[in-house]
């Protein structure tokens, strides 16, 4: 006898629908990896995409054999039989009630296909076949094209702002910045995370919310600097420069400088109470001061 609820049954099946598009109109195919070569070409991947020191590679064959092997999520996105991205998640508390997305990359020969944003609804589709509600991750909210991948292409909601959360990493994206990073949940059954993962991305206008009276907590300067001014209404925009890892080999000062003014204001404003609630593509996060 079948006892699983019809409204699981559906969303399931279209979470595959939703997976399966996405791969489609990047033209990559993503599956499960588990196999000892396949695994090794995955920390290859990593190495190559993160410019790792020799020796610090991300992550190890041997990590992901275990991870594989425990049923937790690896997968991989393949363009022409090679390897073009990959994506690794664990199960987090309470018992596999969710998954922590730990790491996701794609080559730079598959930029701008809609590699991650495949890679990402497999892993919910995955998820959602496992009975896992949400999905964890963290990104470093300077990064411009990640804020809007994860909050306006995916629909995740910030839930922490963690302070040098992984410590010095020295690679060729991190540098060596202060590791702060947004702590994000991604609600897998949300009528707007359903929205998006068929291809309409969550919209925020910043112009119209100054209109509306915003507040402007964080700005950029004529220079490409950071400026803070006031958080003084219920709603408040926080900007973010638009590409803080080139910054940070042309201008370390001035990158440094945006960490920690970005720490202040976005994580001062969290820790306080203020929710963030979408994020513009012209680089502007929005914070809400209402309660919930």
């Amino acid at each position: 006898m079948n006892t699983e609820r019809p409204v699981a049954a559906e969303l399931r099946a279209e979470a595959v629908a939703a997976a399966q598009a996405a791969a489609a109109a990047s033209g990559v195919e993503v599956r499960e990896i588990t196999e000892i070569a396949e695994l090794t070409a995955v920390g290859v991947l990593f190495e190559t995409i993160w410019r790792s020191a020799p020796g610090a590679r991300p992550v190890t064959a041997e990590l992901l054999r275990a991870l594989s092997s425990a049923g937790n999520y690896v997968a991989g996105a393949f363009a022409d039989g090679e390897l073009i991205g990959a994506c690794v998640g664990f199960f987090g508390n309470p018992g596999n009630g969710s998954l922590h997305s730990h790491i996701a990359g794609v080559a730079k020969a598959g930029a701008g296909r809609g590699i991650g944003y495949a890679l990402k609804l497999h892993q919910r589709s995955w998820a959602v076949g496992q009975d896992v509600s949400a999905i964890t991750w963290t990104f470093d909210p300077l990064v411009r094209r990640n804020a809007y991948f994860n909050l306006g292409k995916l629909g995740v909601l910030p839930v922490l702002y963690l302070r040098d959360f992984y410590g010095p990493m020295e690679d060729g994206i991190n540098g060596s910045s202060s590791t702060d990073r947004l702590m994000v949940s991604w609600d897998l059954t949300s009528s707007a995370v359903r929205t998006a993962a068929f291809g309409e991305p969550i919209r925020t206008d910043a112009k119209a919310l100054l209109d509306q009276g915003a507040a402007v907590a964080l700005s950029i300067d004529a220079d490409g600097g950071p400026t803070a001014g006031s958080a003084d209404a219920p709603v408040v925009l926080v900007a973010v420069p638009p590409d803080i890892e080139g910054l940070r080999g042309t201008d370390p000062g001035r990158a440094a400088a945006w960490r920690t003014v970005l720490r202040e204001v976005l994580g001062g404003l969290m820790s306080s109470g203020c929710r963030v609630t979408g994020f513009d593509r012209a680089g502007w996060y929005v914070i809400s001061k209402e309660e919930q």
